[in-house]
């Protein structure tokens, strides 16, 4: 399945979708209902979002994971996906990418219309784009809602897919198929003053939201769950949990399962505390995109 012609067959038995006209024009079309669309995308390069010897059908599921958490981040349902493929010259490896994609989109009902396929150089990375479509309600959660006095929650635990020392994960299964909280978006939405999914770590998603936001947002180390025993500064500076970031008025309870680590207050800019006392800001706060 080296080739694009013998991909692209193996592509149509996934893209069976009325808009995706299997997969025989350069364009799809999608009927949505009223509602708002919700789009994202986001690209995965070999050794910069996942490693060489990563399973090929967990590099498929995770390239669908990362655009579905985008999604639940809007409260969206997703309705379609866009796939732009480089042709990896192995075609066992790339027959199980596909099923590992297969597998997410059927999970999560978010069927494949369409995209492009391109053979790269050889040697080159594996790399990948997956566009994601979603339709919210007309109120969606962004990141630049939160106000001070709010408080702030996340979904889930923080620090499980971290890689340890010898450069695996902490818990393989958190790395390998991460869940995207689509309900937990969806009950959250017509709540939150501000959301977003954590997936380059939890200390410089948070610092992100307080910059969309034009607000200070302090975080206690101790309430943070976490997905494993060890340090929380750590597990907070960790990527790839993909759960969900959230802020809520004052006195309103989430109607999901979720812990409050902090509040959102006047100022910029982020604050950690422990034990009731301040903790400097570690240098890296998380992945950084371009260094």
């Amino acid at each position: 399945m080296s080739d694009e012609f013998a991909f692209l067959t193996a592509l149509r038995a996934i893209a069976t979708h009325p808009a995706a006209a299997g997969l025989a024009d350069d364009t799809a079309q999608l009927d949505v209902a009223a509602g708002r669309l919700i789009l994202t995308s986001d690209t995965m390069v070999e050794q910069v979002h996942f490693r060489a010897g990563d399973p090929a059908d967990s590099v498929g599921w995770r390239l669908a994971a990362v655009n579905l958490s985008d999604l639940a981040a809007k409260g969206a349902t997703p309705i379609a996906c866009l796939l732009n493929y480089s042709l990896s010259g192995d075609a066992g490896w790339d027959a199980a990418f596909l099923a590992g994609l297969d597998d997410a989109l059927a999970t999560y009902a978010m069927p494949l219309i369409g995209g492009d396929t391109v053979a790269m150089p050889s040697g080159a990375p594996r790399s990948f784009t997956l566009t994601a479509i979603g339709t919210a309600p007309a109120r969606v959660p962004l990141r630049s809602g939160a106000q001070a006095g709010d408080t702030l929650w996340v979904t889930g635990s923080i620090g499980g897919a971290a890689l340890g020392a010898e450069g695996d994960p902490r818990d393989p299964a958190r790395y390998l198929h991460p869940v995207p909280r689509l309900a937990e978006g969806q009950a959250l939405a017509p709540l939150a003053t501000a959301m977003m999914d954590v997936s380059d770590g939890l200390l410089i998603d948070a610092q992100r939201l307080a910059t969309a936001s034009d607000v200070a947002i302090v975080i206690d180390l101790d309430a943070v769950p976490l997905a494993l025993p060890g340090p929380a500064l750590d597990a907070a500076c960790a990527g790839d949990d993909y759960e969900l970031l959230f802020t809520l008025p004052p006195g309103v309870a989430p109607p999901i399962a979720a812990t409050r680590i902090g509040t959102v207050a006047p100022g910029t800019g982020l604050t950690l505390t422990a034990g009731g006392a301040p903790v400097p800001l570690p240098a890296r706060l998380g992945y950084r995109h371009g260094g």
